[in-house]
């Protein structure tokens, strides 16, 4: 009798007890919480900018209830290579990159938008493309400080550009820093990295990096080491020298007691796929040795980058300005040509990589006159024109007084998956964020900037099932926050920030192509972004409540 009182009591108890109320619950979703571990069905409740509870819910109330039966509830993705750094200038909505459930960009491969000198600054001004702005900020802080105050969707972070640091002490030139510039760099270096930036980028194919030497970047890496930062890099080779390049960033990474990410990990050129086993070989052979090497990857066999990484550095020192002026001497041109044709161990010549004119597609020109061209072959420019692929290049570049945007066709599809298949590999877009309107559509973006993670949940996930969706989401997610050792990102776990993605894993898609690259992915539901929703019902709902994601050497207030 008194037991039965006493259980009656109890749950008379339970019935009474209030429900919690919190700011958004998402209810009855399939939960992949970022660690890799089995989905469970739940439901998740957000209060200001963080997490609070992820389980069963029954009793609590969302002042924003959003029902995702069905639909997979994941940590929002992260972006680990964006170029959206004038893009989101432009339109802070970063629409190509929300639809796909993307809350943060990750900026600063080799180039970084800080720290600028007042040459580099008019020459960031001069050399504008569609997207036309003042430069309003001097140090890397102040640049992502400059794209919150304009109000951003997306949460931003970057690292300091190695080349950025040479050329605001060195400029353009093929040649050593002096050791009171080496001092300079380093400082800088510091600076960037107190402001918050993840580390130390390079992009070492492209001049003036190409310039630069390994003990050079051993210096820098060891001051962005003292902050707990990593380096990152686009490899010196990803083609014909692609296991010395990888030799050198493992080396770099030991020599300066620093973790190390390989930028877009690829074996470029047919003659080199099949050397990327021995990439995947020496990378695991580092990590047993106790050093952090990862990497990156996008999912398109398809590289995109400028006419440059067709022509030798030599001829590109001294900047865009030297580069073009030499570019119209006949005896300078007669040997670019020849250069150009000639296979070498000595620089990267994507032209010959792609095998052939045919493979080598031009997206962006600054130019109006050539704007048509967009679109088309290298190989149709030169056969309307009348004159050799590498010499059609050349004028190109000389008329429309930039690189030129190109996309080359250098990757096979067997080791994309071999690739996706390496548990330290995350993804980047290597793109910017446009969407299908206004000044983004003067150019054609490579479909990554579209399609990039839709591209992987739906084509290799879903349909190949290369990954499982647990693995995938990882990757996405708590594997690139924990590389890049940030705070409270990655996870859907209590006291997070609430970064949240809501898709439908049975229809997540890309839709765009070369031909047709502004088509927005579809499946992506709902997105939060600090506790904030800014995509509903696969819309996007125009709220910023992007913030700068800073690196572990911030001297600033926590976050």
């Amino acid at each position: 009798m008194r037991l039965g009182i006493l259980i009656s009591g109890f749950i008379l108890a339970i019935a009474c007890t209030p429900s919690t109320e919190y700011d958004v619950v998402i209810r009855h979703g399939t939960i992949y919480d970022g660690s890799g571990s089995p989905p469970f069905t739940g439901d998740v409740a957000i209060d200001g900018d963080k997490i609070v509870a992820v389980g069963s819910l029954e009793r609590a109330r969302g002042r924003l209830e959003i029902d995702a039966t069905g639909l997979a509830v994941a940590p929002g993705f992260i972006n680990m290579l964006s170029w959206a750094t004038e893009s989101l200038i432009e339109d802070g909505r970063a629409q190509s990159d929300i639809r796909q459930g993307v809350t943060l960009e990750v900026f600063g491969e080799g180039w970084s938008m800080g720290p600028l000198n007042e040459r580099m600054k008019k020459e960031l001004v001069e050399q504008q493309g569609d997207i036309k702005y003042d430069v309003q900020w001097t140090t890397l802080g102040e640049y992502l400080d400059y794209l919150v105050s304009r109000g951003i969707s997306p949460n931003v972070a970057s690292f300091v550009g190695a080349t950025t640091v040479r050329i605001h002490e060195i400029g353009y030139e093929d040649r050593p820093p002096t050791p009171e510039e080496l001092d300079r760099m380093r400082q800088l270096v510091r600076q960037a990295m107190e402001e918050g930036a993840l580390g130390v980028g390079s992009s070492l194919i492209y001049a003036p990096a190409f310039y630069a030497q390994t003990d050079e970047l051993i210096e820098l890496c060891k001051v962005a080491a003292e902050y707990g930062g990593m380096y990152i890099s686009h490899i010196r080779s990803e083609g014909n020298r692609l296991l010395e390049a990888v030799d050198e960033l493992i080396t770099i990474a030991r020599q300066a007691h620093i973790p190390a990410e390989i930028y877009h990990l690829k074996a470029a050129g047919r003659s080199n796929w099949n050397k990327l086993d021995a990439v995947i070989e020496k990378i695991e052979a580092a990590r047993a040795e106790g050093l952090r090497i990862t990497a990156d990857m996008y999912t398109y066999t398809a590289g995109a980058t400028g006419l440059d990484a067709a022509m030798p550095p030599w001829v590109q020192e001294g900047g865009l300005k030297a580069w073009i002026e030499r570019l119209k001497d006949p005896a300078i041109r007669a040997r670019v040509k020849r250069e150009m044709r000639t296979p070498t161990d000595e620089w990267e010549n994507l032209l010959l990589a792609a095998g052939s004119p045919e493979n080598v597609l031009l997206v962006s020109f600054k130019n109006e006159k050539l704007k048509p061209l967009t679109g088309k072959t290298l190989a149709e420019v030169a056969r309307l024109r009348g004159t050799s692929p590498e010499e059609t290049a050349m004028d190109l570049v000389i008329e429309d007084e930039s690189r030129v945007g190109a996309v080359y066709f250098i990757m096979s599809e067997e080791n994309i998956r071999k690739k996706i298949r390496q548990p330290w590999v995350s993804f980047g877009s290597d793109a910017e964020a446009p969407a299908p309107e206004g000044v983004f559509l003067k150019s054609n973006p490579h479909p990554r900037a579209y399609g990039n993670f839709a591209r992987l949940l739906g084509k290799y996930v879903r349909e190949e099932k290369v990954i499982p969706l647990e693995e995938a989401i990882r990757r996405l997610t708590s594997l690139p926050a924990e590389n890049l050792k940030l705070d409270r990102r990655g996870r859907l776990k209590p006291g997070y920030f609430a970064d949240v993605v809501v898709f439908d894993p049975d229809t997540i898609q890309d839709h765009a192509t070369y031909e047709n690259p502004h088509q927005y992915a579809t499946g992506v539901v709902h997105v939060f972004v600090n506790g904030v929703q800014v995509l509903k019902d696969g819309e996007h709902t125009g709220a910023t409540p992007g913030r700068v994601i800073r690196g572990p050497g911030w001297k600033g207030r926590r976050q």
